[in-house]
């Protein structure tokens, strides 16, 4: 069965998915603002990091509740529960990445995609 798929508005997206991460007490939170950027395959993406692979696949799990529950939004794909080392979740226009600690650091996305805008969701 197919998941249903309703279009949020990315700033109501975005703020559901932050809470989705507060919630679960995520790290390190990050809005990235890629509209600008010519080679850039989505509008944003959300990063956050978390202390273990079961902190980590739970976040996704709070994320994946939260948008259901207040936007009735589901995401398209979701990778990585398996091992939980980066789970991502695709909302089309918003991607959401949790890593653990070590692997946000070794893919380090910020420095990827340095020119993207930033927010910084305080802990």
């Amino acid at each position: 069965m197919a998941k249903k798929v309703k279009k949020a508005g990315d700033e109501e997206l975005l703020e559901i998915v932050v809470q989705g991460m507060q919630e679960l007490k995520a790290t390190n939170i990050v809005v990235m603002d890629l509209r600008e950027l010519e080679s850039a395959m989505t509008d944003y993406f959300v990063i956050a990091s978390g202390n273990s692979s079961t902190h980590v696949e739970a976040i996704a799990n709070s994320v994946e509740r939260f948008t259901e529950e207040n936007l009735d939004e589901s995401p398209r794909r979701v990778e990585g529960k398996r091992n939980a080392k980066w789970v991502l979740m695709d909302y089309f226009t918003v991607i959401v990445h949790v890593f653990d600690e070590e692997t946000r650091e070794f893919y380090s996305l910020e420095q990827l995609w340095g020119d993207a805008k930033f927010k910084y969701i305080e802990d």
